[in-house]
């Protein structure tokens, strides 16, 4: 059985929970990210496809981008990664080229989710790299902000 998660994750997850209320701004489904090395937050994002129409401006590739910006090196080596959805397979190959050695994620994504859920890119033996995979920690606030956006869109 699994630790519980620390008061560090609470903390960070929470702030990516906030990213991903700034999607609602400009109608992008809420989804945040938050990237952490040395216990320091490198790099927050959240959803912008709808704001940038770029089908790549998901939160989890913007923080990725951000953060090698801010350490000067595509290699995150020393970094983790939360974020309030499952990655999908796109996120989850970046977060392998990144070599991040953890992600922690609050809720699945039983329809994209490429970290168990569809697909699982981010423990795929046959790559070079395979970070540590967490989930659940605020994974009902999470859903609950999902579910809201998607139901007041319908």
């Amino acid at each position: 059985m699994r630790e519980p998660f620390s008061s560090q994750d609470e903390y960070f997850m929470h702030l990516a929970m906030r990213e991903a209320e700034r999607s609602l701004e400009h109608g992008d489904v809420p989804i945040g990210a938050v990237l952490v090395s040395g216990g320091e937050v490198i790099a927050a994002a959240h959803n912008e496809r709808e704001l940038r129409a770029d089908p790549t401006a998901h939160a989890e590739v913007l923080a990725l981008r951000e953060g090698a910006r801010a350490i000067g090196s595509w290699r995150l080596l020393d970094a983790t990664l939360y974020v309030t959805l499952e990655p999908c397979a796109m996120c989850a190959g970046a977060i392998v080229l990144a070599r991040l050695p953890r992600v922690l994620y609050a809720t699945d994504d039983p329809k994209a989710g490429a970290a168990g859920s569809v697909l699982d890119v981010l423990a795929e033996p046959r790559l070079n790299h395979r970070p540590l995979v967490e989930s659940g920690l605020l994974g009902d606030e999470s859903a609950a902000l999902l579910r809201a956006f998607f139901a007041q869109r319908r």
